[in-house]
């Protein structure tokens, strides 16, 4: 057994299931902030039963996410000791910030939303779900931060063999922080808006709590609309990024291996890593010249350019980035249907498209994952791009204890998983008026 594939397992393992509730927690905020001003303007009962409603289905995700942030962090130190060392005078601001500046804010305000919202007035509880809204936001841009450090590192030099600020700014505002932040919330918002509206069609399938339902489904409609048709324009900006900052990454999303003049943008391929070729490739000419540099005949680097020690895994960042963006084009589809159906006016009694759209539910969730291994593999043999190899990373420890605390890790978050998705169900199926209980045979979708 080798002591660092089982330490990228598990810290990968450990993120990957974080990660599972970062966007929601995100995205859902922005809606709760939405519909308690939309409650503070008008004073219509529906919007005070969405606020309540979809701020339970936050605290839920809040809180499984919080538990297993927290389990994340603490392997810098126990599984990742050199890098911990390596990147410590960097990290120590971003992740202090996040802690004191993002949690604290996020925590204060949703308990204030839950246990005190019969007792502050209307523009408080919009105040407080604003609030809880920043504290998410400002939470995954210090996060975002660090890791985008990583990719793109500024602001500091090495001394003693550590990594030491000297630019607080250029750290924090390095080359892709911007890029990789909105790219990433967006991310988030498109991921709420298919929850909501995947449990708004549960609610239209059974005829049940059908008020908070369309409403519901018309706000996370409009909401997906604007950043899915947002997400490709930052999609785009990034790619443009990764191409400038680490072109190995960008050929290898593409599989190109020789360098190019009118590179093509490759619609499928099937890429042989040994043979350093393509066994299937159908591409567009000039086009991925044309989106990274503006120019159909410009010159994008190919794999082969790059010592093959320094070379990404390529099928795994590979098929992840394009699977990714199969989604995001699944996602798109799906809203422009809600968009047809919602302007006839079928959207909320047409059986087949409520169908899809819960059962479409776990698509942002896949995209998302996808979208951070490609760049977190794209990104090796590095963990500290050009500084620090991943295998110079770890801690000394056996290879044997780390499996054993994978296999822990498999337990306990089986178990969390288990419990989310009791609540989640419990909470969804509860009569949210006088309407008639939830005893369909439609069911929530587990979310993977």
């Amino acid at each position: 057994m080798d002591a660092v594939l089982l330490s990228r397992i598990q810290f990968a393992f450990t993120v990957a299931y974080h990660y599972l509730y970062v966007p929601l927690s995100i995205g859902l905020a922005v809606l709760i902030a939405v519909i308690e001003f939309k409650f503070y303007r008008t004073r219509e009962e529906v919007y005070d039963r969405m606020g309540r409603f979809w701020t339970k289905i936050l605290a839920i995700n809040f809180a499984i996410g919080v538990a297993t942030g927290i389990t994340m962090e603490f392997q810098f130190g126990s599984n990742w000791s050199n890098y911990s060392r390596f990147v410590g005078d960097i990290f120590g601001a971003p992740l202090a910030a996040e802690g004191v500046f993002a949690f604290f804010l996020e925590s204060t305000f949703i308990g204030l939303l839950i246990f005190g919202r019969d007792k502050i007035t209307r523009f408080m509880r919009f105040f407080a779900a604003l609030m809880v809204a920043l504290g998410t936001h400002l939470s995954a841009f210090w996060i975002v931060v660090a890791n985008s450090w990583q990719q793109t590192p500024a602001g500091f030099k090495i001394e003693g063999g550590r990594a030491i600020l000297t630019d607080f700014g250029a750290a924090v505002f390095n080359p892709s922080t911007l890029p990789r932040f909105l790219h990433t919330v967006t991310g988030a918002y498109i991921t709420a808006a298919f929850v909501v509206m995947g449990i708004s069609a549960y609610y239209l399938l059974k005829n049940a709590n059908k008020d908070v339902a369309k409403h519901s489904m018309r706000l996370a409609l409009i909401f997906g609309l604007i950043f899915g048709s947002l997400q490709f324009y930052l999609g785009d900006v990034h790619a443009k990024q990764v191409a400038e900052t680490q072109p190995v990454k960008l050929a290898a999303f593409e599989a190109l291996w020789e360098t190019k003049e009118g590179a093509p943008l490759l619609l499928f391929g099937i890429p042989d890593g040994e043979a350093e070729t393509n066994k299937v490739e159908i591409g567009i000419p000039g086009l991925l010249s044309f989106l990274v540099h503006g120019d159909f005949q410009a010159p994008v680097r190919g794999l082969k350019e790059f010592p093959e020690e320094l070379r990404p895994p390529l099928a795994p960042t590979f098929w992840s980035f394009r699977i990714m963006i199969a989604l995001g084009i699944y996602m798109a589809l799906v809203l422009l249907l809600g968009l047809y159906h919602y302007v006839k006016g079928s959207l909320y009694t047409h059986k087949s498209v409520l169908k899809l759209m819960l059962y479409s539910i776990p698509a942002p969730y896949l995209a998302n994952e996808l979208g951070w291994m490609a760049a977190e593999v794209g990104r090796q043999p590095w963990i500290v791009d050009g500084l620090l190899k991943t295998s110079d990373a770890i801690s000394p420890l056996p290879a044997g204890q780390i499996l054993l605390t994978i296999s822990l890790f498999a337990v306990v978050y089986a178990l969390l998983f288990a419990v989310f998705m009791y609540l989640m169900i419990k909470e969804v199926k509860k009569p949210l008026s006088s309407q008639k209980p939830l005893t369909s045979s439609v069911e929530v979708p587990v979310q993977v």
